[in-house]
């Protein structure tokens, strides 16, 4: 029996044909007809120089084959063939199986989509992303602008908005990308450190509108085993960041988290802790550009006011703009509430805004979140008429419905 492959292959339906993958391959692995460009896997020998000069991303997409597709093949399709289902490089040779755990980005956003959602389309109004632009041999070099602490100096979590400026290097992003960054240094055992993703807080034009920057929502992650504190790496670098150092960052990554540019989409956002970064960037995206007509309704989860990421800025907001549910539950005096708890509370308005077509729904968090959210979503929607089992399903094939937990 044939032990499964990994084939690297260009998708046609957003390759833009700019014959920048052949002019840049070393081993003329990459041709073309009049319809597409492919890759040959008798020559490709996975280098990796071609994925960095792509623009659209198109040239970044691998299939797990018992079986390459031939040259033939590729050049007659009008859009990739989806995934085999069943196969794995477990029995594959050695280096084809550490070239795929290599693939850290992947490997993180996978395991993120891999909850109760699963992975959805993006939303068919979602503009293009750029992915994977600058790897860990290659990396971006930004400098850091700006390091501000978010929670109160007396919470017990340290979470920080932390601004990276690109300078005139392009590092386009969408609302709902990542991108990876890499810790200086070495683990235990001599290995560099693994790329960490983080999603980015601010919407497409920046940090500062117009400005080549993005912003990062991170907190220090911190852990107590027999009495040792220990600080996790990548959160403890970026949080101790001072102005004007420089960081390395891969990406962009992720093409399915996306906001819909449609202006009268509703959005319902759930999210606890730093799982708000994507929806603070969908929502300033959203302030920036007044046209915009459909509801925002957030749901947001934190022990108290003072652990709450952009808690001020937050109550700044107009409620023409968003509405939003904030949840404490470690206020004094007052019973713990979770997003799951507000969320039924809210059941009727949250049935409303599923009823419509143009409703796209988020959840963004920690993983233990997934099942309160889901089971509150089954219970409103069960009193409401609605089933969200086929509802759910119809909303994910449609690209309007997005879990991204970790």
């Amino acid at each position: 029996m044939t032990a499964p492959i990994r084939q690297h292959l260009i998708d046609p339906e957003i390759c833009i044909r700019c014959n920048t993958c052949e002019e840049t391959c070393p081993i003329n692995a990459v041709t073309h007809n009049e319809d597409n460009y492919v890759v040959d896997p008798a020559i490709c020998k996975a280098c990796l120089d071609c994925i960095s000069p792509c623009p659209t991303g198109a040239i970044d997409n691998w299939r797990i084959v018992r079986q390459p597709y031939s040259l033939d093949e590729q050049f007659e399709w009008d859009e990739l063939p989806e995934e085999e289902e069943g196969l794995s490089l477990e029995a594959a040779p050695a280096g084809e199986a550490e070239e795929a755990l290599e693939d850290e980005a992947s490997r993180l956003l996978a395991e993120a989509h891999a909850g109760l959602g699963g992975k959805s389309k993006a939303p068919a109004s979602a503009s293009t992303p750029y992915v994977n632009l600058y790897t860990r041999a290659e990396p971006a070099i930004a400098r850091v602008a700006g390091n501000f602490r978010l929670t109160e100096a007396s919470a017990e979590s340290d979470i920080r908005h932390i601004v990276l400026d690109f300078g005139s290097l392009s590092f386009p992003v969408l609302e709902g990308q990542s991108i990876g960054i890499i810790p200086p240094g070495e683990d235990a055992k001599g290995r560099p450190h693994h790329v960490r993703l983080y999603s980015v807080a601010s919407p497409r034009d920046g940090e500062r509108p117009n400005h080549n920057n993005l912003s990062l929502t991170v907190k220090r992650e911190v852990t107590l085993a027999d009495g040792v504190r220990y600080e996790g790496v990548a959160s403890s670098y970026l949080c101790d960041l001072k102005r004007g150092e420089e960081v390395k960052v891969t990406g962009p990554f992720g093409n399915s988290f996306l906001m819909p540019n449609d202006p009268e989409a509703n959005i319902i956002m759930v999210c606890t802790g730093t799982g708000s970064a994507p929806f603070r960037a969908m929502t300033e995206r959203r302030r920036r550009r007044r046209e915009m007509r459909g509801r925002l309704l957030l749901f947001f989860g934190a022990r108290t006011t003072g652990e709450l990421p952009y808690f001020g800025p937050l109550m700044t907001l107009p409620d023409r703009l968003i509405q939003k549910e904030l949840c404490f539950s470690r206020l004094t005096d007052q019973p713990k509430e979770y997003v799951q708890d507000r969320m039924h509370k809210k059941g009727e308005a949250v049935a409303e805004l599923l009823r419509e077509a143009k409703t796209h729904l988020y959840v963004c968090g920690l993983k233990g979140m997934e099942s309160g959210v889901t089971e509150a979503l089954q219970d409103l929607c069960r009193n409401a008429g609605l089933d969200w089992s086929s509802l759910s399903t119809a909303m994910r094939e449609e690209g309007r419905y997005h879990v991204e937990t970790y």
